[in-house]
C-alpha cells in the first residue's frame, strides 16, 4: 500500500537526519521510497526551504508536482484571516485524490514553524517492525497521513511518535 506521511522534527536538521536513516533502510529492503521532500525552517529564516528528492521517476512525478505546490504555496499563505482559509482551500483542491485533507494542510501549516523541519514521505512495502526499530524514540511527531485510524495507531506504536 502506498502511504503518505509527514513527520515533524523539533529542529531544523531533524528531517535530514531521518532521511539518511530512511535511505539506509531502503537500501536494505525495509521500505520502498516512492518520493520524499524535506522542509527545513532555520530559527531566524523568513520562510522554510523545500528540498525535493527524485526517488522513483515513474511513480514520483505526480508527487514531485505536489511538493512544489506545498513548498511554494503552503508556507506563503498568510497566517490568519480570510486569506488563510481561501489559500488552504485552493491547496486542498490541488491535493484532492492524494489522501491529504484540508485539515492535514492546516495542521502542517501551523506545526512547521521556525526552528523545525518536516519529512514528507510517500512509501510502499514497509517492514514496520524493523523500520520502527531505527526510528523509535526520535524527536518526531506524525502530523499527517493517509492511513486509517487503526493503521495510524499501529504506526505510532511502532515508531513511538506522538
Amino acid at each position: 500500500m502506498t502511504t503518505f506521511t509527514v513527520w515533524k522534527f523539533e529542529d531544523a536538521d531533524g528531517a535530514a537526519r531521518a532521511e539518511s536513516s530512511l535511505k539506509a533502510a531502503a537500501g536494505e529492503g525495509l521500505v520502498t521510497i516512492v518520493d520524499h521532500a524535506i522542509v527545513s525552517w532555520p530559527e531566524r529564516a523568513d520562510k522554510p526551504t523545500l528540498e525535493h528528492k527524485h526517488d522513483s521517476p515513474k511513480r514520483g512525478a505526480a508527487w514531485g508536482a505536489l511538493w512544489g505546490i506545498l513548498g511554494g504555496a503552503l508556507f506563503a499563505i498568510p497566517v490568519a484571516g480570510l486569506a488563510l482559509g481561501a489559500g488552504i482551500g485552493a491547496l486542498a483542491k490541488a491535493t484532492d485524490g492524494t489522501g491529504i485533507t484540508k485539515a492535514d494542510l492546516e495542521r502542517i501549516r501551523t506545526e512547521v514553524v521556525p526552528g523545525t523541519s518536516a519529512l514528507f514521505l510517500v512509501t510502499d512495502s514497509a517492514d514496520l517492525d524493523r523500520l520502527g526499530e531505527r526510528f523509535h524514540g526520535r524527536d518526531s511527531t506524525l502530523i499527517s497521513t493517509n492511513l486509517t485510524e487503526a493503521e495510524r495507531a499501529t504506526l505510532l506504536e511502532t515508531f513511538g511518535g506522538a
